[in-house]
């Protein structure tokens, strides 16, 4: 790390400064679960570990996911939606309003509605979202948070929700918690704006930055695997409990999950805490670093193996 990008962390105040090693220790899962934005832990209960989990020379196969990549990683085709994942509802400010029931809501099981969204373009896509109210969280809102970042990227970094800050300024990450995950990308040599591709599993900003209702994460779940099969990157950070339950179907805890290859429409996956939960565990930091070198050794095996396959096709 240079002396520059270290002044310019300290003018941050982001410090201490993440500095890559080579000899990082191996992620220890036995931290608490991740929470969303700046709302307390709901008190859901850790879930066992991860049946299906298998040590780094090995992928998990849990959630929604397609067959393995090969080493040649033929072309990705657009995948249906995620499975839906549960998530318990946090116990929240007790002085925040109720959460708004938009009338007649479309059904959950709507294929109709998932196919037109699996077909669609950027363009198509981004109208879709901004107008979206298949939710209650429409009538809450400010404005909706699609994405940020390259839309060709090699690594995807997918969130939870919007807090605030995101609701107001219609970027993810944002505030203390977006200069902390700049900070982390900066470390690896990665920025928001290069090779990146930054969405949350909601795109509208939950009351009192509560944690996502059930039926809120299935109705926004096909827009995220419609960013997804667009963006076709070669990883995927799922940061945050919420992001890893629903992108891999499971209720498990962040601690199981760490330290392991899962898949998500045939991209490979791993799971770290969300840097607003790092702002308030800062000894967590330390694994979180862990899930990024091991993350950035991922894609250093499986980028070979994809740029063998030629460009990438339209999705």
């Amino acid at each position: 790390m240079t002396s520059r990008r270290s002044r310019l962390i300290e003018e941050m105040g982001l410090g201490p400064v993440w500095v890559l090693r080579d000899n990082a220790a191996s992620p220890t899962p036995d931290a608490p679960d991740d929470v969303h934005g700046e709302a307390a832990d709901g008190g859901a209960a850790k879930a066992g570990m991860n049946k299906a989990g298998m040590n780094r020379a090995g992928m998990t196969h849990a959630g929604p996911s397609a067959a393995n990549r090969s080493a040649a990683a033929p072309p990705r085709a657009a995948a249906a939606p995620p499975a839906r994942a549960t998530a318990a509802r946090g116990a929240g400010d007790s002085r925040a309003p109720s959460r708004p029931v938009a009338p007649e809501l479309p059904s959950l099981d709507n294929p109709e509605r998932d196919g037109q969204i699996a077909r669609m373009d950027w363009t198509a896509l981004k109208a879709a979202v901004s107008g979206c109210a298949s939710c209650g969280l429409a009538t809450t809102r400010t404005q909706t948070v699609f994405g940020v970042g390259d839309e060709l990227a090699d690594w995807m970094l997918v969130g939870e929700a919007p807090g605030s800050e995101e609701d107001m300024r219609g970027e993810p990450f944002v505030g203390q918690a977006g200069k902390l995950l700049d900070n982390m990308l900066f470390a690896i040599d990665l920025s928001r704006d290069k090779n990146v591709y930054i969405a949350n599993v909601l795109k509208c900003r939950p009351p009192a930055n509560r944690n996502p209702m059930p039926d809120e994460v299935a109705r926004c779940s096909p827009h995220l695997a419609r960013q997804v099969a667009l963006v076709q990157p070669k990883l995927i950070l799922a940061m945050g409990r919420f992001a890893a339950q629903t992108l891999l179907g499971t209720d498990a805890s962040i601690a199981s999950l760490r330290g392991q290859l899962h898949q998500y429409q045939g991209v490979p996956v791993i799971v770290t805490y969300h840097p607003a939960y790092l702002l308030r565990n800062l000894l967590d930091k330390a694994k979180a670093w862990e899930d990024l070198v091991f993350a950035r050794r991922t894609m250093a095996t499986f980028k070979a193996a994809t740029e063998s396959a030629g460009a990438k096709p339209a999705a």
